[in-house]
């Protein structure tokens, strides 16, 4: 059918064809699949939220892919990533996570841990019903990623986390170790009640954008096009706020312990908020698969090393899919 619609990315309101379906799932999850300018987008309600995600190749026959951006960044990092993995066969989901969605911002900062965060993933999968599917993360989003797959490990294929170690080994480093507490200063400041969005907003973004060096300036466009929306900021730094501190409750812990899930770690030895200590703790606690890629680089990996990057993600893929376990299977029987 043909309606109006608004496109979240430039705030105008255009005409598409959009395409809604809904399917009946045990948590009543829906998704309505929409095209804006020749690109493919999904809302996903999880209750009351309802997450924007970019979606591709959801004609095709291949496995389910999950990406998941981390801060200050959106859904539109994975562009260049989605349609390459698109062009290999995968289907593609990428959400504005909790928080970069318009419809998805809580104004509570307890609606932020990683209990939350975990649960838009999982309306996500059941919204499609994804029995099993490829996880990737970054930053934030690998946060979330080791969260998932700590209580949802049968759900996953494969597991990729781009600059942020196993949550343990972290936590480890956090504490112990001096050179990781420099690197984690910022935490600090971000945990601070309202001037972190005012530093970050400030003379048109100018510290926002500081971050963003090594991005174009299309990308950037792309990103200012969400934090300039009201409380966006405030919502993106509410990550920091909810899950480090004393602010959770008991029943947001999530225990994360030993991964058996096939696991790509890439790091980069340059990141300037991950230092190697995590890096290396983060070994004992892989018991399945795992890969650790060193790179020469910084925290940006998508942008700094595009085609390394990629190249041990499509391995990784490739050599993870479900005829991975079903001959894993086959052989423990």
């Amino acid at each position: 059918m043909i309606k109006w619609y608004k496109n979240y990315y430039k705030s105008i309101s255009i005409v598409i064809f959009s395409l809604s379906i809904i399917m009946g799932t045990d948590n009543s999850s829906s998704v309505k699949e929409i095209i804006i300018n020749d690109e493919w987008f999904a809302e996903i309600e999880n209750g009351e939220y309802v997450l924007n995600c970019r979606i591709g190749g959801m004609e095709n026959g291949g496995e389910t892919i999950i990406l998941l951006h981390g801060f200050p960044e959106t859904s539109y990092m994975w562009v260049k990533l989605m349609d390459l993995l698109v062009k290999k066969g995968y289907r593609v989901i990428a959400p504005d996570q909790r928080g970069y969605s318009p419809k998805a911002r809580p104004s509570l900062i307890k609606e932020y841990t990683l209990k939350h965060t975990v649960s838009d993933v999982l309306a996500i999968a059941n919204a499609y019903k994804l029995k099993r599917f490829h996880l990737v993360g970054h930053d934030w989003g690998s946060s979330v990623g080791w969260a998932f797959i700590a209580e949802h490990s049968d759900m996953i294929y494969s597991w990729t986390s781009l600059s942020i170690p196993h949550m343990r080994a972290f936590q480890e480093a956090y504490r112990n170790d001096f050179d990781q507490q420099k690197r984690s200063k910022y935490i600090g400041f971000f945990n601070m009640p309202f001037f972190p969005e005012l530093y970050m907003s400030f003379n048109n973004y100018k510290n926002l954008r500081k971050i963003w060096k090594v991005h174009d300036e299309t990308e950037i466009n792309a990103y200012l096009s969400v934090f300039r929306q009201t409380g966006a900021i405030r919502s993106a730094l509410n990550w920091y706020r909810a899950n480090i501190g004393n602010r959770r409750n008991p029943s947001d812990y999530i225990k994360f312990g030993n991964v058996e899930v096939p696991t790509l770690l890439i790091w980069g030895n340059m990141d300037m908020a991950i230092g190697r200590k995590s890096v290396e703790l983060s070994e004992k606690y892989m018991k399945g698969p795992y890969n650790l890629v060193e790179l020469y680089a910084g925290h940006w990996l998508i942008q700094e090393d595009f085609d390394k990057v990629s190249n041990e993600i499509m391995k990784h893929l490739k050599k993870y899919s479900s005829s991975y376990y079903e001959t894993h299977l086959r052989s423990n029987k």
